[in-house]
């Protein structure tokens, strides 16, 4: 006979789990004292929203499906906005909640919440257990659902009485097998045949690239693809770092704060090879004039995205490396661009990212002699706000989930614990979360978790004394009427050394390289408070409604 607890453990433990963030409570303490002798390693985080966001950083960061637990009433609900953020990115995570015993389910009970009701929109599925029996097998299937077809979160609400009673050892099934689910993988051979056909007829083509490549492992048949084919490659937010910043055929990102270059060439182009991507507004701007002249093809594992924001004249629906590979399998020749390379080469020349060199602390400084540092060689987690446009602008990333970023949801507080979590995935690399000091004061109070188990993340705090992005949009669209954006200065160092964390404040541009060698070759967490310039912009910038062709601001301020 096992607990549902036990069983619950056991069960996580098949299904691989090394970590598990969480915050106990009332309902999960049957949980939490199984937790005691178990292999499993469980980190107590400040808050249980950053147990999700650390779960979600755990998954970027290394194909696996993160795992958080809170409990009941506002513990769950504390969750919600970590797993948005992961249903918004198509990020693996599987949420343990505990719940009030099921005699009192719907009674108002002490530190009771409709959590399935709650997260039914923001999760792939959800599960409310209401028999031990049926604990291992839920289990199963939550971590199927969340890791296969399109990712996603799993929320596994478990009743106190479920985890207390002791049943049979229930044997698990070896395969899931779950009615109505069944991603497709492979594309259809005759729409690959079409996509190649247009391919090799297009003169003006260029790849567009999303957050699908990373999720796929898709990198290396992309890369080989547009190098074959000569095709120029333009990223999403989400999809940096699945072609080298370096590469010759890489554009950087597309969109309200892309390159002048990508969005140049998007609207010129004649052939959209759409990879993994949603034609999310962020990067159409004005949809019907997005690609205007363009015939497209889209591949993408989930064919809800297909067709939804913008025609498409070839869909794909399958798993993005198995239909790459496909039609790398099927390519008789290489194509040749040169007149379209050579243009895009002219625009490159004379639109590029700027950085302010005038003696001042300008943030993209900062990004670039970081990233001058690293070499590509490091996880970069960013917050939300000019920050994460900043970086996601001038860090050059050369491999894929080494960035690390809430980009549907936007979500500020994000940064600091998804940078936990990639540290315990990837270990072997340095982690920085790039923050605005705005941002990192939504969860700031994992400095404790940090400092508690001794997590090396690096912080770098751009302190603007703003609320940067928004003042932004005041600056430009509301006649400089900063209302309720501007923040009073705080000392981060002072309250990262109160958790016995290492830090150093920095004013002038000669600090920033000794600044940043110091925070890494510090062995455990270390804060860098960047006083940066107060009223510095993220530029280029395309306007709400605009083509993505109409950029303002084409340098920084």
């Amino acid at each position: 006979m096992k607990t549902g607890a036990k069983i619950l453990v056991e069960s996580l433990q098949r299904e691989g789990t090394e970590i598990i963030f969480g915050y106990p409570g009332g309902v999960v303490l049957p949980i939490y004292d199984e937790l005691y002798d178990s292999s499993l390693r469980h980190i107590l985080v400040r808050h249980e929203q950053a147990a999700a966001h650390a779960a979600d950083g755990y998954a970027r960061a290394s194909g696996r499906v993160g795992v958080c637990l809170a409990t009941s009433g506002p513990g769950a609900c504390n969750l919600v906005t970590g797993i948005a953020t992961a249903y918004m990115d198509s990020v693996p995570i599987v949420a343990l909640t505990g719940q009030v015993p099921t005699t009192l389910l719907g009674n108002d009970a002490f530190q009771e919440s409709d959590i399935t009701g709650i997260t039914m929109p923001v999760t792939k599925h959800n599960y409310l257990v209401k028999r031990t029996e049926d604990l291992s097998r839920v289990v199963k299937e939550a971590f199927y659902i969340a890791g296969t077809g399109r990712p996603g979160p799993v929320l596994v609400d478990i009743p106190k009485d479920v985890s207390t009673t002791s049943v049979k050892d229930i044997p698990v099934p070896d395969k899931v097998q779950l009615r109505g689910y069944n991603p497709t993988y492979s594309g259809h051979k005759r729409q690959i045949e079409k996509a190649l056909q247009l391919i090799m007829a297009a003169e003006r083509p260029v790849i567009y690239a999303g957050g699908g490549v990373i999720l796929s492992n898709a990198s290396a048949e992309l890369i080989r693809i547009a190098t074959e084919l000569g095709i120029p490659v333009t990223t999403t937010l989400m999809g940096l770092g699945c072609i080298p910043c370096d590469h010759p055929l890489n554009l950087g990102m597309l969109g309200m704060h892309g390159t002048e270059y990508a969005n140049f060439a998007i609207t010129e182009c004649d052939l959209l090879f759409a990879i993994g991507v949603r034609f999310d507004d962020r990067v159409t701007g004005k949809t019907e004039t997005f690609a205007p002249h363009a015939k497209i093809i889209h591949i993408d594992i989930d064919p809800a995205e297909i067709g939804k924001n913008k025609r498409v004249d070839v869909p794909i629906v399958g798993d993005t490396k198995t239909v790459l590979t496909d039609m790398l399998a099927c390519m008789k020749k290489k194509g040749i661009h040169d007149a379209w390379i050579k243009k895009i080469k002219h625009w490159k020349q004379h639109h590029p990212l700027k950085c302010p060199d005038d003696g001042c602390l300008h943030p993209q400084y900062i990004i670039r002699q970081m990233s001058e540092l690293l070499k590509g060689d490091a996880v970069i987690v960013s917050e939300v706000g000019q920050n994460q446009m900043w970086t996601a602008q001038h860090f050059c990333f050369r491999h894929p989930r080494t960035w690390i970023t809430s980009g549907g949801l936007g979500t500020m507080g994000y940064g600091l614990p998804a940078a936990m979590g990639a540290h315990f995935a990837r270990p072997d690399l340095p982690v920085f979360d790039i923050a605005g000091d705005g941002s990192i004061q939504m969860n700031i109070q994992e400095f404790g978790t940090i400092a508690h188990y001794n997590i090396p993340v690096k912080v770098a705090i751009l302190n603007n004394r703003y609320l940067g992005m928004v003042r932004q949009w005041q600056e430009l669209f509301y006649d400089r009427r900063y209302s309720y954006t501007e923040l009073p200065s705080v000392e981060f160092v002072k309250i990262a050394n109160a958790y016995g964390i290492e830090g150093i404040r920095i004013e002038s541009p000669d600090e920033v390289m000794p600044a940043l060698k110091a925070a890494v070759e510090c062995n455990g967490p270390f804060v860098l408070d960047f006083r940066v310039e107060r009223e510095e912009n993220v530029f280029p910038m395309v306007p709400a409604g605009a083509a993505i062709n109409e950029m303002i601001g084409g340098h920084p301020r």
